[in-house]
């Protein structure tokens, strides 16, 4: 009751919290489908009791989703509470992170004061990374929020001497790992280490208590995958985006070592740019190369060249392009020969850039050649990687332009705070203070140690360094400002000395944005900060009303939250990818951070043929990333939202004779505004990835024989890895089926098949069959 009152007295916390909801909930109404990919779950979640236990994606119950539920289950009770829409689904992580501003404020406050709780809230409302992924339906705010509340009962714990609040801390953990499972151990050092340091036990009490919590900690963690994994495969859905249809192995692979390995074999769901209509996956290492472009003809005797080799993979790892394309059958002299087989694709280009397969030969003299054969596989991976704009492997990757308009603003001022905060450590001497400063270094160090040598991340992951970053600008900033106000020798430059440090590096991730944004931004925040700093330094030298000392500190900290705001705001006035959500003016519609233009902070270069040998956009020359991507068939771009085509819906509910779903298509893409909007039962036949064996033909065979589905659409969206790439299923369909006349159906007169998509690509076809 007395904190609730204080909360309400304190103004400036109550504008920092507006503040915070303005910029995590304003204008989230707008963003129809958010990641299309999590929202048609919830829209399978709200189906049936059995869709929502495992986080299914499909109203089938056939394939889950690549994360654990309980974010989902959360998003799910959001929407059946306020209907099933973009803002529904986006609440709840709306509200974590205003929850995690609260939070960071009450930790804060009792050891080092009001002004350095308010100035921690700040810097966490503040924190661009943090703002624009609250803005959308995935994971990691709530995620940040749930450790935040682990936190916030291991410090009640401590300060009360009570065992059930640290066991209910690491429980607590235990559920956040149903969030986002291994990432969320990024917090146990810190946890660890806090407890040994500031628990007032006996060692083996300490010990035993922290052994008892270890356990209820992974007892909570692994329960729904254990659950999950002791069902038979029968009777449950496939875990989508595993190798082995196994939570656990999801869990320790693709969401574990291979976030740190690079290695992302076993599912994509982040949306990496992939090729549709059939084509293999572009990205990973040694992903087959696109096809290759067919021969062209051979007329009057003169030869033709085969065809062009697949570009290689894309990514962290670059693939080798493809071998150039074989020609066509043999025949006689007025039928054409063969065409010569293209050259070896060139090998992987380093950091993630394409490779370049190789000319093709040249066909026999004669009549009409024959048509390319289909590229070769990709070849191993290029060193380095920079698939997703997070920059290259290193001590100072989260200070490159890909990564350092997220979360990096204020890193310098929390690590000169950080040395003041701990200059007086003694083993033992250790203040409330010291072991405070500790918890959060043990928070902060690990994680950027993780995010400079990682292989595998998308830039929104960072939001993980946010509250740390956030309670040590606080701290430091009250232990600065004593320090420089008392004249405490060498301590007292250190206030100086952090906005000197500070104003730079925010300079350099503003200024590559000046063609964009106006030159006033970057001239304006680094101008202010050296007058502010000089005068800080002649203040300093120079006794002075403290008035005046007081106002110019306050000033020079202020001046270093203009970039970071203007950043978190970025995603209200640009928009965001709400797959791959970014913070930043030039980075709002792209790909993992990938700038319109090709050239800004943080993009990369891009430019290749699909696979009917027409020129990509080329994203160096104007065109945008949303149009590449739309063309490549990247999941995620949800930006170009086309929604239900109403003739198509029609027909499949007129036509409909009892069938249980009301029809079935191989991506999720496809699937999404049917469920979504019109809240049909749709079946998708595979994952996230092509790969992911959800469906045979067999098993296809007998819903069909059961009655339990006959339209079948194919094509329509580049939704998942690679578009509607099972060739057994799609085979199977088109032999048994019959293709229903577009004109019966589709609204678009231009054939294209656009409508009726998320992403409105690919051309859609729609097939009955009956058996």
């Amino acid at each position: 009751m007395n904190l609730a009152k204080k909360i309400r007295a304190d103004i400036p916390l109550i504008l920092i919290v507006l503040l915070a909801a303005f910029l995590n909930g304003y204008n989230i109404w707008t963003d129809k489908y958010v990641n299309t990919y999590y929202t048609t779950a919830v829209a399978s979640m709200l189906e049936n009791f059995h869709n929502f236990f495992f986080a299914s994606l499909d109203s089938a119950g056939s394939v889950t989703i690549d994360k654990t539920p309980l974010t989902f289950w959360i998003q799910t009770i959001s929407a059946y509470i306020f209907g099933l829409h973009g803002w529904s689904v986006i609440l709840p992580q709306a509200l974590a992170g205003v929850g995690c501003v609260l939070l960071l404020y009450r930790m804060v406050k009792p050891t080092f004061g009001l002004a350095a709780a308010r100035i921690s809230a700040l810097a966490m409302a503040c924190t661009p990374v943090a703002a624009a992924v609250s803005r959308t339906n995935n994971i990691d705010s709530m995620l940040v929020f749930t450790l935040l509340v682990a936190a916030s009962l291991l410090y009640r714990g401590i300060k009360r001497s009570s065992s059930w609040s640290l066991l209910g801390a690491f429980a607590v953990v235990g559920l956040a790992f149903n969030m986002k499972m291994i990432q969320a151990y990024m917090v146990l050092p810190a946890l660890y280490l806090l407890y040994l340091l500031a628990v007032k036990m006996g060692w083996k009490k300490k010990i035993g208590v922290l052994a008892g919590a270890t356990a209820i900690m992974l007892v909570i963690s692994l329960s729904w995958a254990i659950i999950v994994d002791s069902i038979p495969a029968s009777a449950r859905p496939y875990i989508g985006s595993s190798n082995t249809n196994s939570v656990l192995e999801l869990a320790l692979g693709y969401n574990g070592i291979s976030r740190l390995t690079g290695d992302r074999s076993g599912g994509n769901a982040g949306g990496t740019p992939s090729q549709s209509d059939g084509t293999k996956n572009l990205s990973g290492n040694g992903a087959a190369g696109a096809n290759g472009n067919g021969g062209s003809a051979v007329q009057n005797g003169n030869q033709a060249p085969g065809g062009k080799g697949g570009s290689g993979g894309q990514g962290g790892n670059g693939g080798s392009g493809g071998p150039g394309g074989n020609g066509g059958p043999n025949g006689n002299f007025s039928q054409g020969g063969n065409g010569g087989s293209g050259g070896p694709g060139g090998s992987g280009g380093p950091n993630g850039k394409f490779g370049q397969g190789g000319n093709g030969g040249t066909g026999s003299p004669g009549g009409q050649g024959g048509n390319g054969g289909p590229g070769g596989p990709g070849g191993p991976g290029g060193p380095g990687g920079n698939s997703f704009g997070t920059g290259q492997k290193g001590p100072l990757r989260l200070f490159q332009s890909g990564l350092s308009g997220q979360a990096s603003w204020l890193i310098p001022f929390a690590a000169i705070g950080s040395v003041l905060l701990l200059a007086g450590l003694r083993r033992r001497n250790l203040t409330q203070k010291h072991k405070e400063t500790l918890f959060w270094l043990a928070w902060l160090i690990p994680g950027m140690i993780f995010f400079s040598m990682a292989g595998f991340f998308h830039q929104y992951y960072l939001i993980m360094l946010a509250p740390p970053v956030a309670a040590l600008v606080g701290a430091g900033w009250s232990e600065l400002w004593d320090s420089y106000r008392n004249r405490s020798g060498w301590k007292s430059w250190l206030l100086p000395a952090a906005v000197a440090l500070t104003v730079p590096l925010q300079w350099y991730i503003i200024h590559p944005f000046d063609s964009k944004i106006g030159s006033g931004w970057s001239i304006g925040i680094a101008g202010a900060g050296v007058i502010l700093t000089i005068l800080l330094v002649m203040l300093k030298l120079k006794p002075s009303n403290l008035k005046i000392s007081r106002f110019t500190a306050i000033a020079g900290l202020l001046v270093l939250f203009i970039g970071p705001l203007y950043w978190a705001a970025t995603p209200i006035t640009y928009g965001i990818n709400s797959q791959t959500p970014i913070a930043g003016p030039g980075t709002s519609k792209g790909f993992g951070g990938m700038n319109p233009g090709g050239n800004g902070p943080g993009g990369i270069k891009q430019r290749g043929t699909n696979p009917g040998g027409n020129s990509l956009v080329d994203m160096n020359q104007g065109g945008t990333n949303q149009d590449a991507m739309r063309q490549n068939g990247v999941p995620g771009m949800d930006n170009n939202q086309s929604g239900v085509d109403e003739k198509l819906l029609a027909y499949l509910e007129t036509n409909n004779t009892g069938e249980k779903y009301l029809f079935a298509a191989m991506n999720y893409k496809t699937a999404a505004p049917y469920m979504i909007d019109a809240r049909a039962s749709v079946v998708i036949l595979q994952g996230f990835k092509a790969s992911d064996p959800v469906y045979t033909a067999a098993k296809l065979e007998a819903m069909v024989a059961k009655g339990e589905v006959k339209y079948f659409v194919i094509g329509g969206g580049g939704g998942g890895m690679a578009g509607d790439s099972n060739s057994e299923l799609t085979q199977w369909i088109s032999q048994h089926g019959t293709i229903v006349p577009p004109a019966n159906w589709q609204s678009t007169s231009s054939g294209n098949g656009n409508a009726g998509s998320i992403d409105g690509g690919g051309n859609m076809t729609l097939y009955e069959v009956k058996l």
